[in-house]
């Protein structure tokens, strides 16, 4: 006689997996993207674009900040160069921080589709506004503007992407949208390695092709899905606060719906507590990148000169292939999390940052090693971006979940934008990259101490009451 589907027989029951799945059950498992349908591939594809725009026009201005700043400066200032970069990009990361945390709260409220189609085309017009600064100052203001448009397509792509994948796979798709970042900067780098060829005017050109990524908006009005989670909570919303207006009794659920996704993501304090511990964790990967990784092109460009060789050339090959490794390590992240568990794997990914750092910067001397390195060296202190977007969508139910992910993500570069001021400071104090880095790479320690006190959410459903 057959069993119904999941009642197997006492035979099937003894020859099980140590998965707690029968042989022939397990063997007949779809490979995990056969499991997917159009709407989250497209969800994914969506993210996944916005967030290669955002690396490109955040790479172009690490890769183009120096040769900016020698034609926006007086000559008698070049020597301050590290400490204008710094501030141009830390205030690109402060414009960041108060973008991404606007944005975010607005994608509870009008959207996950809408609020990215706006952040698009956003920056495409600031970045290609860019181009036509004509004196440092008005550079700094422009990426300013810059960071404010870019903040909020994060948040955005991360929530619209974890409500619609999975549950068991919902790593992998965080691992993919992620990656997007290391797909940008290395076009980035790649564009920049024939445009740094064609004259003085070469980073202008860079900043004029940051307009083309609003195209894509196009496409998206009619390519991707709503979130279906976001849809259903805003129409309870709409319905709880008309209840309200007319003096009905609320749940203590339905108080919290309508209250400001701000305020309610610390009224609870199962929240509270989550959003302090993630917001030290994600400073931690913030302060790593901006403090310290995004001075490993003209470092690596620096130790070519002075072997004879062109910084710019080299500084566009240790971008490739450190965005290579990022690329390798957004994926990864995504995917081992999913295999061994979030907490295990961030773990990891802190203490490798932490510990590879000095490899990079002190220990390592030979040019075509120092590749190979910072490839490495990117696949954990840039990949490790990607337990963002796989752990915090799990950690906080709908009604506030793109606000949570936006202060999480954002807040830290409210705290963390004098990293790149700090270390260019450090840099010129130090006179060179070296002993800069490593201090700045200490940030590292708070991860390392905190991940274990966030609960493990790997395969399980997205929240809807916390």
């Amino acid at each position: 006689m057959q069993h119904p589907a999941g009642n197997p027989g006492r035979g099937a029951a003894k020859g099980a997996s140590l998965t707690g799945e029968p042989p022939a059950a397990a063997a007949t498992l779809p490979v995990w993207y056969r499991s997917l349908n159009r709407a989250q591939w497209s969800a994914l594809f969506a993210s996944n674009l916005g967030w290669l725009f955002d690396g490109y026009e955040t790479y172009t201005l690490i890769l183009t900040v120096g040769v900016a700043l020698r034609q926006l400066l007086q000559p008698a200032m070049y020597g301050q160069i590290p400490f204008y970069a710094g501030l141009t990009i830390a205030l690109t990361l402060l414009g960041w921080g108060v973008g991404g945390l606007v944005g975010g709260v607005l994608t509870d409220y009008i959207g996950r589709k809408r609020m990215m189609m706006l952040a698009i085309l956003a920056y495409s017009l600031t970045t290609g506004l860019s181009a036509f600064a004509w004196n440092w100052e008005s550079f700094a203001v422009l990426r300013f503007v810059v960071g404010l448009a870019m903040g909020s397509e994060w948040a955005t792509g991360t929530a619209m992407t974890a409500e619609l994948w999975p549950d068991r796979h919902r790593g992998k798709g965080a691992g993919l949208m992620q990656c997007g970042l290391g797909m940008g900067f290395f076009v980035a780098s790649l564009v920049w390695l024939f445009m740094s060829q064609t004259g003085d005017h070469a980073w202008r050109y860079m900043y004029l092709l940051g307009v083309l990524p609003g195209l894509v908006t196009l496409w998206m009005r009619k390519g991707i899905p709503e979130s279906e989670q976001w849809e259903r909570v805003n129409e309870e919303r709409n319905q709880t606060r008309a209840r309200k207006r007319e003096g009905g009794s609320l749940s203590a659920h339905e108080e919290a719906l309508t209250r400001f996704t701000l305020v309610d993501l610390f009224s609870a304090p199962a929240l509270r507590r989550r959003t302090l511990i993630a917001v030290f964790m994600s400073l931690t990967t913030t302060l790593g990148w901006w403090g310290i990784s995004t001075w490993v092109p003209p470092y690596i460009g620096s130790v070519a000169a002075h072997a004879g060789l062109s910084a710019a050339r080299w500084a566009s090959f240790a971008g490739m292939a450190y965005n290579v490794g990022a690329i390798a390590g957004y994926i990864g992240l995504g995917f081992l999390a999913d295999a061994y568990g979030r907490k295990r794997v961030t773990f990891a990914f802190f203490l490798m940052a932490f510990l590879l750092t000095p490899v990079l910067f002190l220990w390592t001397h030979d040019i075509g090693l120092l590749l190979l390195v910072s490839a490495v060296t990117g696949f954990f202190s840039l990949g490790q971006y990607t337990w963002m977007p796989t752990w915090l969508p799990e950690l906080y139910p709908t009604r506030v979940r793109g606000t949570a992910i936006a202060f999480c993500f954002n807040v830290p570069r409210l705290l963390a934008w004098s990293g790149p001021l700090v270390a260019g400071t450090l840099i010129a104090r130090f006179g060179g990259y070296g002993h800069a880095a490593v201090t700045v790479g200490f940030i590292y320690v708070i991860g390392i101490v905190l991940t274990p006190f966030l609960p493990e959410t790997n395969g399980k459903p997205l929240p809807e009451n916390v």
